[in-house]
């Protein structure tokens, strides 16, 4: 944590083939806006963009980020996921830990097991299970509190507009969010769980009950049962 970041990208859209000195490189140009949510998706606060006054080359002009690696956890996702797990927002335990619902008594992982979901050997290990599983994970708000109920009303709306951004990106075939409270904080103040009428970009979205310990009163099995349901993607 406070760990410092500089980066510098190409600014623009596209991808770009270069005619100079090494012909046939390929360039990518990021949008300013998007880049800026990819670092903060990567676990960095206070980002900033550095301004440049003169282009690299004709319509090349690079883009500056500066940030700091903040108490949180980094999202893990790419290309092809078949499903996108979205938890409110990270515990202290969690942020410090880099594993998301990994306190004792949360049941998100052995709900997963229990579902079918949990590769082998991916046990409260995110890559793994987004390069064996094709599931990843993500938090409606990134700022880590000890309490959810921290968390301001805008927020959560931020988080639904990062998250409608990224799943335009990435298009995962579904995302989960784990916990009626954020969705209904920002969407739906009368949501129930199960399918939503709103999607995140092209994805549809599932809502099921939080997997804390602290929701005693939703049982393991009806964990598992929305899990799977999520996972078999909506009814046709």
């Amino acid at each position: 944590m406070g760990a410092p970041l500089a980066v510098r990208v190409f600014a623009g859209d596209g991808t770009h083939r270069s005619d100079g000195d090494l012909p046939g490189r390929r360039f990518t140009f990021w949008d300013p806006d998007r880049f800026t949510d990819l670092v903060e998706g990567a676990g960095f606060v206070d980002v900033a963009q550095e301004p440049v006054d003169t282009a690299v080359a004709q319509d090349w002009r690079e883009l500056r980020l500066a940030a700091t690696r903040g108490r949180t956890l980094a999202d893990t996702v790419g290309p092809g996921m078949r499903l996108l797990a979205c938890g409110l927002n990270p515990s202290l335990h969690a942020a410090d830990a880099g594993v998301g619902y990994v306190g004792p008594g949360n049941r998100f992982w052995p709900a997963l097991a229990a579902a079918g979901l949990l590769p082998p050997g991916a046990d409260r290990d995110p890559w793994r299970l987004l390069a064996d599983g094709g599931i990843g994970m993500t938090d409606l708000v990134k700022r880590a509190t000890p309490r959810a109920a921290e968390l301001a009303p805008a927020e959560h709306r931020a988080g639904v507009a990062r998250l409608d951004r990224l799943c335009a990106l990435l298009a995962p075939a579904a995302v989960l969010v784990v916990g009626l409270a954020g969705w209904r904080a920002a969407v739906d103040r009368r949501a129930g769980p199960g399918w939503q009428a709103r999607r995140l970009g092209p994805s549809p979205a599932y809502v099921m009950p939080s997997t804390s310990g602290l929701n005693a009163a939703t049982s393991l099995a009806t964990l598992v049962e929305h899990l799977r349901a999520a996972a078999a993607g909506p009814p046709a």
